[in-house]
């Protein structure tokens, strides 16, 4: 599985609606609103690196009220939960 982080710019009076169009996209698992320079973050997880493209490029790009988008791939995944799992001695 591969993961994209997409940094959205969008229209100040449509955050909420271009948050819905872009989250009921295939591909988008999750989008947030966020503070900072930019409005919203996508991320989108597919098979191929080829599925981004066709995610990014040419659906979420063309949602109406989308300014800018700015995508990030990730390598690796670290969080709390995977670390606890891998140190679980299995006593629960």
């Amino acid at each position: 599985m591969i993961t994209a982080i997409v940094f959205v710019k969008a229209d100040v009076a449509r955050i909420p609606e271009v948050a819905e169009a872009i989250a009921a996209l295939d591909g988008v698992s999750e989008v947030y609103s966020v503070t900072g320079q930019i409005d919203l973050i996508a991320l989108v997880r597919v098979r191929e690196h080829d599925d981004i493209a066709a995610v990014v490029a040419d659906r979420l790009n063309k949602v109406p009220g989308v300014t800018a988008t700015e995508t990030h791939i990730a390598f690796r995944a670290y969080s709390r939960h995977d670390l606890e799992s891998a140190f679980s001695l299995g006593l629960d």
